[in-house]
């Protein structure tokens, strides 16, 4: 019966072993990724931020980030069209306000005044009136 155990056991190490390897190839192929369009927008771009207007040298370069336009990770045209330079307080700013729109069901909801529950003016015309008569 140890026997069984010990195979299972095995089995399932070796399922451990290959999912780690796995996760580490994706992590360097990604790493890898990132640093070619990274020193790719470097060259191209100026290293200013592209929100801010921050500028960097080589002593604080680590903090200038690159930002794909459409927020699609795997579209890194040769010609930099959809990166931009941004320091990385410009840039979680700009995905916060990305997630925020994506949460917020995007701007369809300001542009649709039904779906509005909030009606701050909704009892403004019966205060005029009452105010009116009372004067």
């Amino acid at each position: 019966m140890t026997a069984n155990k010990s195979a299972g056991g095995s089995k399932s190490k070796d399922g451990a072993q290959k999912l780690d390897q796995l996760i580490a190839e994706a992590r360097r192929s990604r790493a890898e990724r990132e640093k070619g369009y990274r020193e790719q927008s470097l060259k191209i771009h100026p290293w200013i931020c592209a929100r801010c207007g921050r500028e960097f040298d080589r002593s604080n370069l680590h903090l200038l980030t690159v930002h794909h336009k459409d927020h699609n990770h795997d579209n890194n045209p040769p010609d930099g069209s959809n990166w931009e330079n941004l320091c990385i307080y410009c840039h979680e700013n700009e995905h916060r306000r990305y997630l925020d729109h994506l949460d917020g069901a995007g701007a369809d909801v300001a542009e649709d005044p039904d779906r509005l529950s909030h009606k701050p003016f909704a009892a403004l015309a019966e205060l005029l009136a009452a105010k009116s008569s009372k004067a």
